[in-house]
């Protein structure tokens, strides 16, 4: 049995989007046919939404937690003050227990990133963890971007093990062989772009772990001719969400121009099923949220905004991540590299 925690509360739409993607998880025998989950939050809110949903499952454990940690909080304060929270809560089941796995939250992220690390712990050979969220990309698949949230500051030696980290994660979760590696630069060209990047795709070239391509454009990150894209916090961040600002705001346009003439409109009716399978493809709600690879224990940070359907989806990305191992493939993949030692 794989046991995952659920953040129930910080979010934009809690606890009814995380009590519901939590059920939507366990009805789901099929993807998930050895799951439990613990549900930290307001004791009383969290089963009266269960109570709505109808929900009688036995393998649902509920941890009362009082209080909520606020996006707006330092995230050492919330450590610090915030000890009865639905996440502090969850992070000392995540050090303490050994049968739970790993959790799910769509609160704070500094929150989340700092408990991870201080409390959790990292795996033997990490210097530093890292976000790697997915987009879908135009030929079908999958692309990661690492890192996207999680350190401020970088060296080659850090980017060289998150091209590692997020290459095994797209292995073991996606089922991608052999990663197709990119180094977000300003050129394609190997000469290309500051010490960081210079000094990075030398690393990256020569690590025999990582199918590395080369450098790579931000324009290039949903064509299909990279599984992964390693990068710098702040270009990783940026790049993340002018990408998804941009699929947004074309949707909207989208919208806009069929409503403005009777024509337009006509015509989207015979163009329906189209237009829902861009929708669909563009709507972040479908990819889950953003997995911190190189904590202990399994952690997916959700969008904040995160419906129940996303939640659903962190859920089968940290149940993915642990019926793969995928923290012992970490552990074995970097013990190899000299980084380590640092």
């Amino acid at each position: 049995m794989i046991r995952l925690i659920v953040d129930c509360f910080g979010g934009d739409h809690s606890p009814a989007a995380n009590v519901e993607g939590a059920v939507l998880a366990l009805n789901d025998k099929k993807t998930f046919p050895d799951l439990s989950l613990i549900l930290t939050g307001d004791e009383a809110q969290i089963r009266a939404e269960l109570d709505r949903l109808g929900c009688k499952d036995d393998r649902i454990e509920i941890v009362h937690a009082p209080e909520v940690v606020d996006c707006n909080e330092k995230p050492t304060d919330a450590i610090r003050l915030k000890r009865e929270s639905s996440m502090m809560k969850a992070i000392s089941m995540l050090r303490t227990d050994d049968s739970v796995a790993g959790m799910v939250s769509t609160g704070s992220t500094g929150a989340l990133v700092a408990a991870a690390t201080l409390r959790v712990g990292r795996l033997r050979g990490v210097i530093r963890p890292a976000f790697c969220p997915i987009l879908p990309s135009m030929k079908g698949g999958v692309v990661g971007i690492s890192d996207s949230g999680a350190n401020v500051e970088c060296t080659p030696a850090h980017l060289q093990q998150f091209a590692v980290m997020s290459s095994l994660y797209l292995q073991s979760v996606y089922g991608v062989k052999s990663p197709r590696v990119g180094l977000l630069n300003v050129g394609v060209e190997e000469e290309k772009g500051d010490d960081l990047r210079k000094e990075s795709y030398a690393l990256l070239k020569d690590t025999p772990s990582v199918n590395f391509c080369g450098n790579m454009e931000a324009r290039d990150l949903l064509g299909g001719d990279f599984d992964l894209v390693v990068c710098d916090v702040f270009c990783g961040n940026v790049l993340i969400k002018s990408t998804e600002g941009a699929c947004l705001e074309m949707l909207k346009m989208i919208k806009r121009d069929i409503s403005s003439s009777l024509l337009s409109k006509i015509g989207a009716l015979f163009l329906y099923k189209m237009f829902m399978k861009e929708k669909n493809f563009m709507n972040y709600q479908n990819y889950g949220g953003s997995v911190l690879l190189g904590t202990k224990k399994v952690i997916v940070k959700g969008h904040g905004s995160s419906k129940a359907t996303a939640v659903k989806k962190c859920i089968e990305q940290a149940y993915r991540m642990e019926l793969g191992n995928l923290n012992r493939s970490i552990e074995e993949e970097l013990c190899k590299l000299p980084s380590a030692k640092l």
